[in-house]
């Protein structure tokens, strides 16, 4: 069973608070199963921004767990702000985060292009 958008949220902020980084909600989405988008800024200026991953990249032993893909890698803010407005437009109810760590390290599990989860 897959956790509700907020509580993964909240979890998420948590962790990354906890850990001695910064975590804020841009923007609040639907509570149950809004999709999230998180954006890594670095100190350098430079972004990442992580989206869901398809469907395609679950399998039997995801267990509901989520799964993210990078959008935009280390790429400069203007390029994750355009992926990110293109994103609102198609779905309004999406759930942005902004988080400031050097290492993503086990925040979330993101996926390759093949569906494999990067270590």
């Amino acid at each position: 069973m897959r956790i509700t958008s907020d509580l993964f949220i909240s979890a998420l902020t948590r962790r990354i608070f906890s850990a001695g980084g910064y975590a804020a909600i841009e923007r609040k989405g639907a509570a149950e199963a809004g999709a999230i988008f998180i954006r890594q800024r670095r100190r350098d200026g430079r972004e990442t921004l992580f989206g869901p991953a398809p469907q395609s990249y679950f399998d039997s032993e995801s267990s509901g767990e989520r799964r993210f893909e990078r959008r935009v890698s280390d790429s400069e803010p203007e390029a994750c702000a355009e992926v990110i407005a293109r994103e609102m437009r198609f779905d309004p109810d999406l759930w942005l985060v902004e988080i400031e760590v050097d290492d993503i390290g086990d925040l979330f599990a993101v996926a390759d292009e093949a569906g494999h989860l990067l270590k």
